[in-house]
Order: structure tokens, then C-alpha cells, then sequence
């Protein structure tokens, strides 16, 4: 039984988007046998957890986040729509099931994430590494993104995940400093900021993401890059916050594009070497494009 502890009595108001966040809802047959694999296959895709707004222009491309670890997780972050609760998923062979399924999907490129399991004793990790080392086995020139929670900054947990060698290690920020407890009760930014910068020690390439929109100002935003570019983070793709449901953190403005135009310039200034950004950006949005070795934003 789920049980979301996020959707409390509070009813926040779903405020009316602005034009530039409008989607065009376009399906075809991409996007339809991805979703028939899918299913087929007992999987969990962030895309549909989340309520991502870019998943028909990204299933149609044939580009998913498969989400492994089940769908019920036991943080209660106020701005997330995935599930939370007592999590009983345990899938053993889950890492050979979703190498299968992206070998099924052609991809050259895919993305995994997860929900966060507190509750296990290494927070899932292990099946973590499994996970990135059968994707690599089973699909010779298929490079793998990770998306990974915090672990709690344990570095041992860390370094079962970092000695799978992803080709890309993402963790998000989520938000700045002073809106943690209130976004992100679970969490705590200095963790977040550990994840990103012994990832960059053990050598890999990593990535991050924050929403906008939350009730932080600019000087927050740019500070919070700044202190995060200073891991030695590669890429970081910022995106308006939606309200998933009226039960979620409210959005306290809509920010227009042109302040994301200035997020991406300061970023790249700061040594990023890609900025992804605008109101629909995701952690996910172009990872495709992003993997490929030598291109620059």
C-alpha cells in the first residue's frame, strides 16, 4: 500500500502557467512502444513518477530515466510527486531486467535514478554499481548517466557507486541554502555539495540540477552555482518548478526566460563546461546530447 506523506491537509493554489510554459502534447510511434516496453517489463520511469512536462517530446526521441529501486520513497521532499512510504521492492535481478530492457531500446545513452531507500543498510548501492556494470556488459557503446540520492554523504556507500564508473555521475541541489527544511526536510545541502566534489576526486564527470521558483532570489541562485562550480562540477541544468499537485510547495513566481538566459551565461562564465537552461528544463533534458564527448553548450 503507498501511503504520501507529502499531501498534508495544507492546499496550496495551482497558479495559472504563462505562455512560455505551455506543452504541446505530441505522441507517435516512439513514444507509444516505449511505453508498451515499459510496461511490458515492470518498470519505473521517472518520466511518468515525477510528472515530467518533457516526457512526449523525450519518449518520442526514445529517450527515457528508468528508475530502479522500486517507486515508493522514504524521504518526503515538498516539491517531489513521487510516492512516499514504506518501501518493499526488492528485485535482486533488477539490474540484469532494465540491461535488458535498454538493449531492447537501442539506446546509446541512458539514464538511471532512483528513489531513496534509508531504510537499507548501504541505501541501495549495491544494486546501484550492479546496475551500471550490467548496462555496460550487456550493451558494448552505450554510455550510462546516473542520477544518484545523497547516501547520506557516507563515503564508503559513495564509493560503491563511483568504482561502477559511470560515464556520468549526477547528483542534484535541488535548491538553495535557506529553503532545505523547507524543501528538502530529509536533506541537508552540505551533503549534496560532498556527493559532487568526491566525485570529482575519484575522477568522473558530473552533473546537477536545481529548480527555480521556490521563493530564492537571484543572488541565492548565483551564489549557490558558484559554490557548487567549485566541486568541479561539469554540467548543471536548471528549470522552473511546477507544482505537481495542490497539495505541493506552491510556485511563488514564474521565472521568465530571460533570467534563465542569465543563469546559463553566469554559469559558463564560472567554468561549467554545459548549462542547460529554461522553464522546462529537467535533470534529464538532452542528456543524450550532453554525453557526447567534446561538444560544448
Amino acid at each position: 500500500m503507498k501511503i504520501s506523506t507529502k499531501l498534508g491537509r495544507h492546499v496550496s493554489p495551482v497558479l495559472p502557467k504563462p505562455d512560455w510554459l505551455k506543452v504541446q502534447v505530441k505522441t507517435g510511434n516512439h513514444y507509444f512502444d516505449l511505453k508498451r516496453i515499459v510496461r511490458m517489463d515492470n518498470l519505473h520511469t521517472v518520466c511518468e513518477e515525477a510528472v515530467c512536462p518533457n516526457i512526449f517530446e523525450c519518449w518520442e526521441r526514445r529517450s527515457a530515466t528508468l528508475m530502479i529501486l522500486g517507486d515508493i520513497c522514504t524521504r518526503s521532499c515538498r516539491f517531489c510527486n513521487v510516492q512516499t512510504g514504506r518501501p518493499t521492492w526488492s528485485d535482486p535481478d533488477e539490474p540484469r531486467r532494465i540491461a535488458e530492457v535498454v538493449k531492447q531500446m537501442g539506446l546509446l545513452h541512458c539514464v538511471i535514478t532512483s528513489v531513496n531507500r534509508d531504510e537499507l543498510p548501504d541505501g541501495g548501492a549495491n544494486i546501484w554499481a550492479e546496475t551500471i556494470r550490467m548496462i555496460h556488459r550487456l550493451n558494448q557503446g552505450c554510455s550510462v548517466e546516473v542520477l544518484i540520492p545523497d547516501f547520506k554523504a557516507d563515503d564508503t556507500v559513495l564509493k560503491t557507486v563511483f568504482e561502477a564508473e559511470p560515464e556520468i555521475l549526477g547528483h542534484n541541489m535541488e535548491t538553495v541554502p535557506r529553503l532545505y527544511r523547507k524543501v528538502r526536510p530529509q536533506a541537508k545541502y552540505e551533503w549534496s555539495l560532498h556527493v559532487l566534489r568526491e566525485s570529482k576526486v575519484f575522477g568522473l564527470r558530473t552533473k546537477t540540477a536545481f529548480m527555480v521558483g521556490l521563493g530564492e532570489t537571484v543572488d541565492e541562485v548565483l551564489a549557490m552555482m558558484e559554490e557548487t562550480a567549485g566541486t568541479g562540477c561539469d554540467i548543471v541544468a536548471i528549470g522552473q518548478y511546477l507544482q505537481p499537485t495542490k497539495y505541493h510547495l506552491p510556485v511563488e513566481r514564474y521565472v521568465h526566460p530571460d533570467e534563465f538566459t542569465v543563469y546559463r551565461e553566469a554559469g559558463l562564465k564560472m567554468g561549467f563546461s554545459w548549462v542547460e537552461a529554461g522553464p522546462l528544463v529537467r535533470t534529464s533534458y538532452h542528456a543524450d546530447k550532453q554525453a557526447g564527448l567534446g561538444i560544448t553548450a
